[in-house]
């Protein structure tokens, strides 16, 4: 089984995709948490077909919703633009839920989504994020390589600085 990258699943009803993907091999499954009622039986199904648990929240759900759960989570995910398409202008406002989520779970992957370019990594790594998804800064960038590499290198120097400050 070769793994897949993480599967964001911005779906209603995410339970019903748990198994579909684990047979396709994905190895993390995340998933939003206004999108179920139950998330503590997700993450156990989730779990218990053998994957990962990334738990997403949308920029209008308070990072306190989540936290319930960070300790049976393998990543947070903050969304930093509301779901729905790319190229959307990144939320500043939302780093205090990534730095709160670092400050308490200091160990926990926390995943920043929506926005993420060369002009705002240095907020998301300062905060706290240690994961970054970006896509348009990447795909309409005449580098891409070199966009890969500038997130890459901020987020591996703001995590040694974390690790010297403790």
């Amino acid at each position: 089984r070769s793994p897949l990258p993480d599967l964001h699943m911005m779906v209603a009803r995410p339970e019903q995709w748990v198994k579909p993907m684990a047979v396709a091999g994905a190895n993390q499954y995340t998933f939003h948490l206004e999108a179920t009622d139950n998330p503590g039986a997700l993450i156990k199904d989730i779990r218990e077909n053998g994957m990962k648990v990334g738990l997403a929240i949308k920029p209008g759900t308070t990072v306190e919703h989540l936290a319930p759960w960070a300790n049976q989570i393998d990543m947070a995910l903050v969304m930093t633009v509301e779901p729905g398409f790319g190229g959307q202008k990144f939320m500043e406002d939302m780093m205090p839920k990534v730095q709160w989520l670092r400050t308490q779970f200091p160990s926990l992957d926390i995943e920043v989504d929506g926005g993420v370019g060369p002009d705002t990594i240095h907020k998301c790594a300062e905060a706290g994020a240690n994961m970054i998804v970006s896509g348009s800064a990447i795909m309409k960038s005449a580098d891409p390589r070199s966009v890969i590499n500038l997130l890459r290198n901020v987020c591996s120097e703001a995590a040694q600085k974390r690790c010297l400050d403790r």
